[in-house]
């Protein structure tokens, strides 16, 4: 995991190499300050040596100088190490993100991403800050004072030992409980923001019906959950300052008592003694700056391996190794194709689909809520893969085609209508960047959407809000069918995207494209029988596998399914809205 993540320094690592050279020589500059002020004492006080006094203040002067520039640099260093590597770590997570299949998205919910590339990559910068400099700075700082504490007397020494021990064995039993929990606590915090990026999203929803009292319960629910996991954890943390300060408290009581029978022998003098204690405070926090360290390594371990997680995950759709640049048409093909959204277990959504489409013909798909329409054609621009048979556009299978250039000739409106803030025009050329103005209103035209458009003050750089949320369901519908026409695609598939579009206009939209793209393969799923009845076939689907495939009037003399649906339909008066209205 740490190799996985070393990686991602790039140009950093120059930075991250001497924040801990300049924190190590930082903190032998400040073990230097307190034999110096023993000289000051024993060599300038002691003997009213003003010369003494004055040689031994400079260089002490000097040393603290040097010291407080090596800190400023290896702060600067650290900065920008960390806030680079944190960066660095954003940009690879985000770009592994953007080539996930939507098999791979399924695994991690919204919520628990933007956690990921928030929260848990500012606990591992702060932390990788941390390991630079206190991880380096606390034990040279360590090792140094044992050293010229050594030097002055080794039996004081142990005194400095016996306190190591005993901070070491606490600050372990304190520790280790804790990175269990701060696993829990991150993965509230995904619950929390998925509690807080739902209620946004549905936000009308939530007012329609009145429901602001349970969102908040359940967004309090949330907070409190992980306000008993924080304190859990921080509880346990919280022996560590009272550990500390039985050991300081200890060891000057032990030095004084033993340090002052050591100087009335003359073993040691004054200045030494006055040294000693400089270096039992050095050594007591440099091991307090290593508990704080642990503290934070402990809450980024959570965060580290969480971010792994995404870093490492594969998509399930890897490019072929001699791809295919080049779609001859957009004929289709589903050879005994079975499918399962957890690929190797559970059930399948679709079952031995055998069927073909013929380049430039209509098709179109009906079936009940559950009968996996979405999921079939879902499969034609490789938004999934197949477990078992093949699907084959212009007689290549969709597996063994480059990437892009199979979403750029199999164009999808989906289900769910997205449109982003930004002009018309910047939603529209989502479909095609250089498109002209002149193509844009062209692809609106055959959209239908074209006649709204112009209503508007400021027409095709009329602004739209972030989700679309200042235009109808039946207007975002028409700018999305518009952008994917952008793409002048081989194959077309409306993933019911007419639904809020009235009877009226959606036969102008179908009547558009029979007449102006007829070389286009189009695939139109539909609930309303009037959308589906002119295509030149139509396949019925029940619970996964094809229980019909032929025309309207075929259909209607031979499937029960179909003939259900049409009778159903006619016998509420047909579809809504036939002058032309609009949702």
């Amino acid at each position: 995991m740490i190799k996985k993540l070393a990686s991602h320094l790039g140009k950093y690592k120059r930075a991250s190499i001497l924040t801990p050279t300049l924190s190590a020589l930082e903190a032998i500059m400040d073990v230097l300050l307190p034999l110096l002020m023993a000289f000051i004492i024993d060599e300038g006080i002691s003997k009213n040596d003003m010369g003494a006094i004055l040689k031994y203040g400079l260089l002490t002067f000097l040393v603290a100088a040097v010291a407080l520039a090596l800190g400023i640099l290896a702060g600067r260093f650290a900065a920008e190490a960390s806030t680079g590597f944190a960066g660095n770590l954003r940009d690879a997570m985000y770009e592994n993100i953007q080539r996930f299949s939507f098999s791979n998205i399924d695994k991690f919910s919204t919520a628990g991403l933007v956690t990921r590339m928030t929260t848990d990559v500012t606990n591992l910068q702060n932390a990788f800050q941390m390991i630079m400099r206190m991880c380096v700075r606390a034990p040279v700082h360590l090792i140094f004072a044992l050293i010229m504490a050594c030097m002055i007397n080794v039996h004081l020494t142990g005194i400095f030992i016996v306190a190591i021990i005993f901070l070491v064995v606490l600050l372990v039993g304190i520790m280790v409980p804790t990175f269990k929990l701060f696993d829990k606590v991150f993965k509230s915090y995904d619950n929390l923001n998925a509690s807080v990026q739902e209620n946004v999203a549905a936000i009308r929803v939530v007012k329609s019906f009145v429901r602001e009292g349970y969102e908040n319960e359940k967004y309090s629910k949330a907070c409190d959950y992980l306000y008993k996991q924080f304190v859990k954890a921080e509880s346990r943390l919280s022996f560590n300052n009272p550990a500390m300060l039985t050991a300081v408290y200890g060891c000057n009581l032990a030095l004084s008592w033993f340090g002052a029978n050591f100087v009335l022998k003359g073993t040691i003098t004054t200045g030494q003694l006055n040294a000693l204690f400089g270096y039992v405070m050095n050594i007591l926090m440099s091991l307090m700056m290593l508990s704080m360290a642990f503290v934070m390594l402990s809450m980024s371990a959570a965060s580290a391996k969480r971010i792994v997680e995404v870093l490492d995950e594969k998509t399930d759709l890897g490019e072929p190794e001699k791809p295919v640049f080049e779609m001859k048409d957009g004929g289709i093909e589903f050879d005994h194709v079975t499918f399962k959204y957890k690929h190797g277990t559970g059930n399948a959504v679709l079952t031995d689909i055998n069927f073909t489409i013929k380049p430039g013909e209509t098709i179109g798909i009906i079936g009940g809520t559950g009968s996996a329409k979405s999921s079939l054609v879902q499969l034609i621009p490789r938004l999934y893969d197949v477990d078992s048979g093949a699907v084959r556009i212009g007689g290549v299978d969709v597996r063994d085609y480059d990437m892009d250039l199979l979403r750029k000739d199999v164009s999808m409106v989906l289900q769910k209508n997205v449109l982003f803030s930004g002009t018309i025009l910047d939603n529209l050329r989502w479909g095609d960047e250089n498109a002209t103005e002149e193509e844009c209103i062209q692809a609106a035209k055959l959209a239908c959407a074209d006649e709204f458009i112009e209503r508007f003050p400021d027409k095709y750089n009329t602004w739209i809000e972030q989700g679309g949320s200042n235009v109808s369901g039946g207007q975002k519908q028409r700018l999305t069918i518009a952008r994917a026409l952008l793409r002048k695609p081989k194959v077309l598939i409306l993933d019911d995207s007419t639904s809020a579009v009235d009877t009226a206009t959606d036969a102008k939209i179908r009547r558009a494209f029979r007449e102006q793209i007829p070389n286009t393969t189009k695939i139109i799923i539909a609930q309303r029988i009037s959308s589906v009845q002119d295509a030149d076939r139509i396949l019925v689907l029940d619970n996964g596998r094809i229980d019909g495939l032929g025309t309207h009037e075929e259909l209607l003399a031979t499937n029960k399914i179909y003939q259900e649906v049409y009778n159903s339909q006619m016998q509420g008066g047909g579809d809504f809205d036939k002058q032309g209205g609009e949702l």
